[in-house]
């Protein structure tokens, strides 16, 4: 049908320019929080781009959610603000009659966010949590940012360098701090380079510089002249990651653990929540002129803070042992559920005399004036 294909090339135009939006939104966002871990030193710069894209992943399923509610929203708002929505009831044609192009078009996406929320999230953030740790095991020199102070990874030592060469193979202007045996050691150097030997051992290669060796509550100390001085890089072991409901598959999840059973509630209720937002779109988008054109705006806005914030009241609850797993299932999906018709059972009524009414109005207006 014409209409049909009409609506589903406005809804897939809005949806393209919304998820654009929304995207560049949450990967910004993500960016600052790595890029600020990365300037602390917390944070290899090599590593900002593979963990923002794991983020991004980890993001999508609420996102590509809120963006079908809204490319639905938007152009039957339009559709209203246009009167053309009153042609179309004057027509006899009812609101449920959009329930097909709109079912449409939200299924594959529906279906999309299904599959990153049961499947590529957990994998997103389980590689995410893999990849920090083997970035946290690298040597102390790995990750050293200019002009920031950095501890090593086996701790007992801090690192400073003004700079980096334009190669990154030699660092400038060092500062290392250590503490042995109870003695605190200063050693500062003009240059410095990283060296491994054949049996494997690392060196940070210090040039041209002193060592300052001080007992913490003593007078004494010493003072040490250098050309040439090693320093032992040791490689930390990978802590070992402990599954998290978050990480774990979803084949892996057992309901008869209660924070595991909450993770799966989440998982499950978000492909559920993307189709019923979808189909609420549709009397949301209802625009009265006389309250004003974002009054709609903002109260789908806030049915869809308030359906999440429901998905995430009952997850918690779930994994608190406070709601039994099948009724917090259900519970707030059968609310949107009543919304749902609530807010049809309101449109439908308020149409359905339309036709009516018009009819009438055009008999009043050519019935003949009596003189």
């Amino acid at each position: 049908m014409i209409f049909e294909r009409a609506a589903r090339r406005e809804f897939a135009h809005a949806a393209a320019g919304i998820f654009v939006a929304l995207f560049a939104i949450i990967i910004s966002t993500q960016l600052i929080r790595l890029l600020n871990e990365a300037a602390s030193g917390r944070l290899a710069a090599e590593a900002v781009v593979t963990l923002l894209g794991f983020a991004a992943l980890n993001h999508l399923p609420v996102l590509f959610s809120l963006t079908l509610f809204m490319a639905i929203l938007l152009p039957l708002s339009r559709a209203y603000r246009d009167s053309e929505m009153v042609v179309w009831f004057s027509s006899g044609l009812p609101l449920t009659a959009w329930m097909l192009p709109v079912s449409r078009f939200a299924l594959p996406v529906v279906l999309i966010v299904a599959m990153l929320s049961l499947f590529l999230s957990p994998w997103a953030l389980s590689y995410s949590e893999a990849y920090r740790n083997r970035l946290d095991a690298k040597s102390d020199t790995a990750q050293i940012a200019p002009g920031a102070f950095r501890e090593a990874s086996s701790g007992g030592r801090i690192v400073f360098v003004e700079k980096l060469s334009e190669d990154a193979g030699e660092v400038q202007n060092v500062f290392v701090t250590t503490v042995q045996e109870g003695r605190l050691g200063v050693i500062m150097a003009d240059t410095g380079t990283q060296e491994t030997l054949e049996n494997g051992d690392r060196f940070l290669v210090l040039n041209r510089g002193q060592r300052y060796e001080v007992e913490p509550g003593s007078p004494e100390f010493r003072v040490m002249e250098f050309d040439r001085y090693n320093v032992r890089l040791q490689e930390a072991k990978a802590r070992e990651i402990g599954q998290t409901p978050k990480t774990m598959s979803i084949l892996d999840l057992d309901a008869a653990d209660p924070r595991e059973a909450g993770e799966i509630l989440w998982r499950l209720g978000l492909p559920v929540s993307a189709l019923l937002l979808a189909f609420l779109a549709a009397p949301l988008s209802f625009v009265n002129p006389r309250a004003g054109r974002s009054m709609n705006m903002i109260f789908a806005i806030l049915v869809f803070a308030l359906y999440n914030n429901l998905l995430s009241i009952a997850q918690a609850w779930v994994a608190r042992g406070l709601a039994s797993f099948s009724t917090a299932l259900v519970a707030p999906h059968l609310l949107m559920l009543f919304l749902l018709a609530l807010l049809f059972y309101r449109r439908l009524s308020i149409f359905a005399i339309w036709p009516t009414l018009t009819a009438l109005l055009a008999r009043l207006a050519g019935k003949p004036r009596a003189t």
